[in-house]
């Protein structure tokens, strides 16, 4: 077995070892009492009739009553492991992922990015945004027993709180291409001390929220429609959207989510928010899956009391952390598209001048009329 190395680890474990055990227990009583009938019952005589057996109503009710109390446990013993491992704790420390063939590419909320590596602190709650590129990938990291599938044009999360320092394995659990096998990294599990002077080492990064901010604001023009600042215009106030649910067209409501929120990017007229016209144009295929986390950080940092908030000791958690290259010293960076032929050989992208790390988005100007 990996190593446990998160809280909800050894949890797993003692379901995975309930079952294991349920399952031998009753492989072996059940070939011990075929051996019993066929020796006891066996054909003694050529002509030998059996006598008639009767049915008993107690033996009928204990092989139904028991298998029914077994499953129930089962049952409910995996539903306390899976909400404990699915519910998303609303205090963690959220970083950004997105998969492409064949890398793994992370982005902390101070800024910093990595490729095939993940530093985090240890004893913190960890929560992860995870998108992809291209094709379903699979997020899995056996020493803290979760994994989740990461889908093309959506949203899913995981979330961990390691319970030691060290450095465990990371791999895609989902056949992507013919390169599947290659992606996988590592988990860098260090102690608040060690993981605040990593901050400070790589803190000349720009956060997704000013990297969102930038492409609101200035690139894309967002703030013709919806002002600066956050509030409305021709389209939709933007200020405390994030976690409340949204009046639209016809008497429906969603809540603004990432999920939502995306969609009202690259589809706008989808879901119209009653009182606004469909004026905004759609943004796609002129965002990459970066800068559409970036412009979703941006927005939900107008909502405070509902994103959640990283403080660390550590000077990159400044509010405006100034953009430059996220290698270390004595390193060659490389383009993330260069990491496809040895993508185990982690080097932090260099980013553009938009810090996202990708293609900068196109300088088109549109009205926006929602989020």
């Amino acid at each position: 077995m990996p190593e446990q190395a998160s809280t909800f680890a050894s949890k797993v474990d003692a379901l995975y070892f309930y079952l294991c055990g349920l399952t031998v227990f009753f492989t072996l009583l059940i070939i011990s009492v075929l051996i019993f009938f066929f020796v006891k019952y066996r054909k003694r005589a050529p002509f030998e009739v059996p006598r008639p057996i009767a049915g008993s109503i107690k033996l009928e009710t204990l092989w139904s009553v028991i298998p029914f109390m077994i499953a129930m446990s089962i049952f409910v013993w995996g539903a306390s492991v899976y909400f404990a491992q699915y519910r998303m704790p609303k205090d963690g420390m959220e970083i950004f992922v997105v998969g492409k063939q064949w890398m793994w590419k992370f982005q902390h909320s101070t800024g910093q990015r990595e490729i095939n590596e993940l530093h985090i602190p240890v004893g913190r709650k960890i929560k992860l945004t995870m998108t992809t590129e291209d094709v379903i990938h699979d997020l899995y990291i056996p020493a803290f027993r979760t994994k989740a599938d990461v889908v093309p044009g959506r949203y899913t999360s995981l979330w961990f709180e390691p319970t030691k320092p060290g450095r465990y394995r990371l791999f895609c659990a989902e056949y992507c291409g013919t390169n599947h096998s290659g992606m996988g990294g590592w988990v860098e599990v260090m102690t608040q001390t060690d993981f605040d002077n990593w901050l400070s080492g790589n803190a000349n990064q720009v956060s997704p929220v000013e990297a969102g901010k930038q492409l609101f604001t200035t690139t894309l023009g967002c703030a013709t429609c919806h002002n600066a600042d956050g509030t409305g215009g021709r389209g939709p106030a933007l200020t405390g959207l994030y976690g409340k649910t949204v009046q639209l067209e016809g008497g429906g409501t969603v809540t603004a989510d990432e999920a939502y929120i995306r969609e009202a990017i690259l589809n706008p007229q989808g879901q119209l928010v009653v009182g606004y016209q469909p004026i905004m144009p759609t943004f796609k295929g002129q965002l990459n899956e970066d800068q559409l986390l970036q412009l979703i950080a941006y927005i939900k940092s107008l909502s405070p009391g509902q994103s959640s908030g990283i403080e660390t000791a550590a000077p990159a958690s400044a509010n405006n952390p100034q953009a430059g290259a996220a290698t270390p010293a004595g390193q060659g960076a490389k383009s993330p598209d260069a990491q496809r032929s040895n993508p185990l050989n982690a080097t932090a992208p260099q980013p553009s001048a938009n810090g996202s790390g990708n293609n900068a988005a196109p300088n088109r100007r549109g009205n926006q009329n929602r989020q």
